[in-house]
């Protein structure tokens, strides 16, 4: 609701003035259906585009006032809003104990991975949750974001959706061993700390120097904005990333495996 309450106001401030949405879009630097939609309160409105609103509304700052109070709750459920988060966020850093993370997976991987979810799903629901994926994996196509994938070597091992699909999606791991804003380190067998085993953990940072902690286990997951815990989970992402191989070895590592399948 802040979300919609926000962006109502925005609208309005900006319709007063005599302000188009283009307008704002251009100086905000956002695409117009963005703008569209953070009006809508269907996407948490940002910062820089309060603030191009704040100056073009001559609001003396009330716009840009609302930003701190639009930050999800500090123990959110619903994964929608880390996706919102995630397209804002400017740094990614991943870890997985059992599966390839989404945004790094191809299409037959997702698709073994999102049909067999229990309880089970139907075949369009599944399709649909499918294509939302290979969406947000044109994330990694923009050369000024940063992302860090770290992976637990038993997620090489599971044989998600047989041989080839296994074989296809270590490939594809390869491909980024060159990449300059994604790099790649696997966890050896055996070095993964507990706290490792407990699930996976996203650390999110933001253009405006906001972090965000995701967290996912069994059928719950959780966005986290208040400092201390994300501080907390952040610590810990590091020190189980501290137990993983560098890029180069970690890419040894993905095609030693591949030789075994």
């Amino acid at each position: 609701m802040s979300w919609k309450y926000c962006g109502d106001q925005l609208k309005r401030w900006r319709q007063l003035s005599g302000v188009t949405r283009e307008q704002l879009s251009q100086a905000a630097n956002y695409d117009i259906e963005s703008v569209r939609s953070m009006e809508a309160g269907r996407r948490r409105p940002a910062l820089k585009v309060l603030q191009a609103a704040d100056e073009l509304c001559d609001a003396k700052g009330m716009l840009a006032a609302a930003h701190p109070y639009l930050a999800p709750e500090p123990r959110p459920t619903r994964s929608d809003i880390y996706f919102d988060v995630e397209k804002e966020a400017v740094a990614l850093y991943f870890y997985e104990a059992l599966y390839i993370p989404g945004l790094l997976q191809t299409e037959d991987y997702a698709r073994a991975v999102l049909s067999r979810q229990l309880p089970p799903v139907d075949s369009a629901t599944a399709e649909k949750r499918l294509a939302f994926r290979l969406k947000r994996q044109e994330k990694l196509a923009e050369p000024e974001v940063l992302f860090s994938f770290t992976i637990y070597e038993a997620a090489l091992h599971t044989s998600m959706g047989g041989r080839e699909v296994m074989k296809e999606q270590l490939h594809r791991l390869l491909a980024f061993e060159d990449s300059r804003n994604a790099r790649i380190q696997i966890v050896p067998t055996g070095q993964v700390p507990a706290s490792g085993l407990s699930g996976s953990l996203v650390i999110l940072e933001t253009i405006e120097n906001e972090q965000y902690a995701y967290v996912e286990t069994h059928g719950t997951n959780a966005l986290h904005s208040e400092p201390r815990l994300v501080g907390t989970l952040s610590r810990r992402h590091a020190m189980i990333r501290t137990q993983a191989l560098n890029a180069q070895d970690s890419a040894q590592l993905i095609r030693k495996t591949l030789e075994q399948l």
